[in-house]
């Protein structure tokens, strides 16, 4: 009776152990490499983090993820310092999320999340008037001057996420003069600039029209680096 019970003891953990052994190699390697390949075969790039490169290959982030455009700080020292946005780029929608280090100022994650505020919450009331001001004195230059009522919603509040890489075709060409007087670029060329990195309707009823801007200021840098303007 006892080398009975051992005899099915040694073949019920030998079983197990088959078991398990077979499950590690097709859960564990197969299907995760028959996965991996797939995507990669399929959908390299979205496989890849969907990444966006400038004219020399070099990656420069994700078409997924915001970035900030802002100038250094005048004392990186000082975590109280009111980060400036560096004008000769096209701004993201204003956001918490988007922040910078020591390893890459254009590309981290701070945080990821809305501002959790009411339509009639007074902080919110103020970040969006003070937001507004800012982007029409930002955006009036000498020859062209930005009306209040010309400033979208998205130019003066953040998405959801507070990662959002889009922007409006209409907050995108509100920047147009100011991006083209700090660049010393003809507008029309940016302008061109913008409507080739217009992204329209999924399917040409969903969502709504959108600007990457990462791509739309890669494509800047591109430009600005070649020193040959298109049609100039």
């Amino acid at each position: 009776m006892t080398h009975t019970s051992v005899n099915n003891t040694v073949r019920l953990f030998g079983a197990g152990l088959r078991a398990l052994l077979v499950l590690t190699l097709v859960c564990g390697v197969i299907y995760p490499l028959a996965v991996t390949g797939a995507a990669q075969a399929l959908f390299h790039d979205r496989a890849n983090g969907s990444e966006i490169r400038d004219a020399s290959g070099t990656v420069v982030g994700s078409s997924l993820i915001g970035q900030r455009y802002d100038l250094p700080k005048q004392n990186p020292d000082d975590a109280e310092e009111t980060a400036r946005p560096d004008l000769r780029w096209f701004q993201p929608r204003p956001s918490n999320g988007l922040g910078g280090n020591s390893v890459n100022t254009r590309y981290s994650l701070i945080l990821s999340g809305a501002t959790n505020r009411s339509g009639d919450n007074e902080e919110l009331i103020r970040w969006v008037t003070d937001a507004k001001k800012a982007v029409v004195r930002d955006n009036s230059t000498a020859s062209y001057t930005v009306e209040p009522a010309d400033v979208p919603a998205d130019a003066v509040t953040s998405s959801g996420s507070g990662l959002d890489p889009d922007i409006s075709p209409a907050y995108a060409k509100l920047q147009v003069h100011r991006v083209a007087e700090k660049n010393g670029l003809p507008v029309t060329e940016v302008e061109d600039l913008v409507t080739g990195h217009t992204t329209g309707r999924l399917l040409g009823f969903m969502g709504e029209p959108r600007v990457n801007v990462l791509e739309l200021n890669t494509a800047l840098r591109d430009l600005l680096r070649s020193g040959v303007i298109p049609g100039g």
